[in-house]
This record gives C-alpha cells, sequence and structure tokens, in this order.
C-alpha cells in the first residue's frame, strides 16, 4: 500500500516504513504528524484518486529528527571581467519516518 502526499509545495511517494526528508515542521522531535493532504492511495489495483484529495485519507508519521542539507554552491561569474561571486545555500528539512497508511 502507498500513498502520494503533498506538503511543503512537493509531493512524495510514501509507503509505511519509508524514511523521507520533506520541508521544516513544526514539530517536536519524537512527535507524531497526520498529513490530509492525500492526493492518492493504492492498495495493489485498488486505486483512489483525490478531487483534489482522497476523502477521509490520512498518513501518519513520527518526527525523527530535524536537519540541514548540504550546501549547494552558487556562482556567478563573467569571463574576461573580472568578475566572480560564490555564495552558498543550506535547506533545512525534517526527517519522517511513515508509520501509517490510512485511506
Amino acid at each position: 500500500m502507498y500513498a502520494v502526499i503533498q506538503t511543503g509545495g512537493k509531493q512524495y511517494r510514501l509507503t509505511a516504513g519509508d524514511t523521507v526528508r520533506v520541508e521544516t515542521l513544526d514539530a517536536e522531535e519524537g512527535a507524531s504528524v497526520e498529513f490530509d493532504n492525500i492526493l492518492m492511495v493504492a492498495d495493489g489495483d485498488n486505486i483512489k484518486l483525490g478531487t483534489p484529495f482522497v476523502e477521509g485519507g490520512k498518513v501518519v508519521a513520527k518526527v525523527k529528527a530535524h536537519g540541514r542539507h548540504k550546501k549547494i554552491e552558487i556562482i556567478k561569474f563573467n569571463r574576461r571581467k573580472h568578475y566572480d561571486k560564490r555564495t552558498g545555500h543550506r535547506q533545512n528539512y525534517t526527517e519522517l519516518e511513515i508509520t501509517d497508511i490510512q485511506g
């Protein structure tokens, strides 16, 4: 059984037991989080599509950790102009362990 959820402007395909990193959520480590924005739930050949969300669908996850991704380096460069600018960015994330899918 798997579900497709929407959180943080992105969509994720999840099954029970998966570990996934999503955009930062406002929850303590060890807390339980429920997602109601379920776009699709599939159990074998039985598929439920939402319009836009599945009625009564729910994904329950446990917050494992909060952290930051690897640094992405941004370089702006003009050849022969003696110009180069470097900067970086690290995005925050919340690591979740999927415990239950209902739908």
